[in-house]
């Protein structure tokens, strides 16, 4: 995912005035993964719950 230099900027102001440079970069990785999300969700890329159930069936015991 590319981000946008405002996109970070706006994360970066919801910070508070001193963090960590992990806090913002765990920040930025979970907003990636959530881009990452939606965007096999436009492409129909998502498992119905009873697909997803039998897919995961051997871990769920």
């Amino acid at each position: 995912m590319k981000m946008k230099k405002a996109q970070l900027i706006e994360q970066i102001q919801d910070f508070p005035e001193e963090f960590s440079l992990d806090d913002l970069i765990e920040r930025l990785l979970v907003l990636e993964k959530i881009e990452e999300g939606q965007q096999q969700v436009r492409e129909g890329k998502v498992y119905l719950e009873k697909e997803a159930k039998k897919k995961l069936e051997k871990w769920l015991k």
